[in-house]
């Protein structure tokens, strides 16, 4: 991996030297867009809507379009009158994890220590997994200061940057104006079908079908061969209601783990009579002797 960012973790007067490093990636299939007749690339253009002129990336500046229409022009010699980037991660607060809403947060970011921090970068990833915390940080990544949280995942401190508070919108639906008549036994039918459906969460069960199918569509069509169309997938019949679809899934999850259980004990059987034919099989045979 290559670094995006380096700087320092800093609190008060220390300062842990850390690396930078995208912690995802995208793995979609970039498509492009083509030229139908001939499979020639579609470029963009950079033109001026007043004069239809392509313009050279010199000549390309910044500005902001106010309500009524008017652009203000910002020139390098504006933006070099607002406040510089640091190169520094700082620590505002600590606060407890669960008081975070995942909606606010945008990308995540593996942080290394430099040689000379490892220690201190230990001690602080040691310190927030034990109390079980996450520090609240202000930090400048490409010019732009951000809102951001360091969390530890696997012994290795993330930075995790987030929106601001104005930048996420609120959920202001009509529904949550309304008296909603929840029957109680239903709504304990559905905590304990949850319950009873709930399961450890691992990331490797769950694959992408579409760049599956559009990967195995472009190799298809690269060697020649012919494209299967997939069968349509079966709808939905009828729409059930909540509880009882729960219900389904707990009898079907039952029914599978009986099975899974009835075949365990099959093979368990069958691999006692085995070991008990097999020992049978190397008990020595004595040979009877002749009545007299």
């Amino acid at each position: 991996m290559r670094s995006v960012w380096k700087g320092n973790i800093t609190y008060r007067a220390s300062a842990i030297p850390v690396k930078a490093y995208g912690a995802t990636e995208e793995r979609g299939i970039d498509l492009h867009q083509l030229h139908v007749t001939d499979g020639g690339r579609i470029r963009m253009k950079r033109t001026c809507e007043l004069d239809g002129e392509e313009i050279p990336p010199a000549e390309i500046g910044r500005g902001y379009e106010m309500p009524g229409g008017d652009v203000v022009t910002l020139t390098e010699e504006d933006f070099a009158l607002l406040p510089a980037a640091t190169r520094s991660i700082k620590v505002c607060a600590f606060a407890p994890l669960e008081q975070l809403d995942p909606v606010y947060f945008t990308k995540s970011y593996y942080l290394e220590p430099e040689v000379t921090g490892t220690k201190s970068y230990v001690l602080l990833s040691e310190g927030l997994q034990q109390s079980r915390k996450v520090a609240v940080v202000r930090f400048a990544l490409r010019q732009r200061e951000s809102l951001g949280v360091l969390r530890v995942h696997d012994q290795v401190l993330i930075l995790e940057t987030m929106l601001w508070p104005d930048e996420v919108r609120s959920a202001d639906f009509p529904f949550l104006h309304e008296d909603v008549d929840l029957r109680p036994a239903e709504l304990r039918e559905v905590v304990s079908s949850i319950e009873q459906l709930s399961t450890n969460f691992v990331p490797t069960d769950y694959t992408d079908h579409y760049r599956e199918a559009l990967d195995e569509l472009i190799t298809a069509k690269a060697e020649g061969r012919e494209v299967v169309r997939p069968a349509a997938a079966e709808e939905e019949a009828g729409a059930a209601d909540l509880v009882t679809a729960l219900r389904d899934g707990v009898a079907e999850s039952e029914g599978t783990a009986e099975s899974v259980r009835k075949a365990r004990d099959a093979e368990r059987k069958a691999g006692e009579a085995k070991e008990t034919a097999k020992k049978a099989a190397a008990r020595p045979r004595t040979r009877s002797k002749p009545r007299q």
